[in-house]
């Protein structure tokens, strides 16, 4: 699997590329937000590890032109601990962010986590489609229909998607969400699901402000409402 990994710190980059490439992965590295968005196009890239600033071009804008074209898992990189930092990554399309400074095992950790998520079926394995109401879901080959048009859903996206069309009518805490997610202890705000929540609601529904399958139970947290 090839990883993108994005950041101007050179001991840094160099220090992830090779405990990265001691775990089987195929590595490439850019310095700067241009160049990591030109060398996003490689459709071979499974993964981009994307610190926030960056010269020329700052990850946040990096990530938004990358989401205009793939949908990559992207893993944000900040050395700042302010919330509103993660928020933005994340209002970006980012999947995921690390706090620096990080242990580098973390981070294969997180990495490994992503990957094993959005692998593709085996060879021979036939999709498993799943329909509800105008949302068609295929898990072996996580891809999404709606109303017979084909959305693209980053990782986190789709996981999220999947859970609550598994699970109808079961309201889910952001807390429990988080933990269904990213992990049990892992160090995120419940912020991140009201998020994940609204992106998802601006491309699955037809009018996001009422929406018809991704319901908010106040005061409590969210459910899916089977059509």
């Amino acid at each position: 699997m090839k990883v993108l990994v994005v950041d101007d710190e050179k001991l840094l980059v160099k220090g992830i590329k090779f405990n990265l490439e001691q775990e089987g992965y195929q590595v490439i590295t850019a310095s700067d937000g241009e160049e990591a968005v030109r060398l996003a196009h490689d459709a071979s890239i499974e993964l981009i590890l994307l610190d926030i600033m960056l010269p020329k071009k700052d990850g946040f804008t990096a990530c938004r032109e990358i989401r205009s074209f793939s949908n990559v898992p992207i893993i944000m990189l900040t050395a700042k601990s302010e919330d509103v930092d993660k928020i933005l990554g994340l209002e970006y399309g980012a999947d995921d962010y690390i706090t620096k400074p990080f242990n580098i095992r973390e981070v294969t950790a997180r990495i490994k986590a992503i990957l094993r998520r959005i692998s593709p079926a085996p060879k021979g394995d036939s999709s498993k489609l799943v329909v509800s109401g105008d949302i068609t879901l295929d898990y072996n080959f996580r891809r999404a229909k709606v109303r017979e048009r084909d959305v693209e859903l980053t990782g986190k996206e789709f996981d999220l998607l999947e859970l609550f069309v598994k699970n109808p009518d079961r309201v889910y805490t952001r807390e429990q969400l988080l933990d269904m997610l990213w992990g049990i202890g892992y160090p995120s705000e419940e912020r991140t699901i009201d998020v994940h929540m609204r992106r998802l609601r601006e491309k699955i529904e037809e009018n996001p402000a009422e929406p018809r399958y991704l319901k908010t139970k106040w005061g409590v947290g969210y459910y899916y409402k089977e059509a």
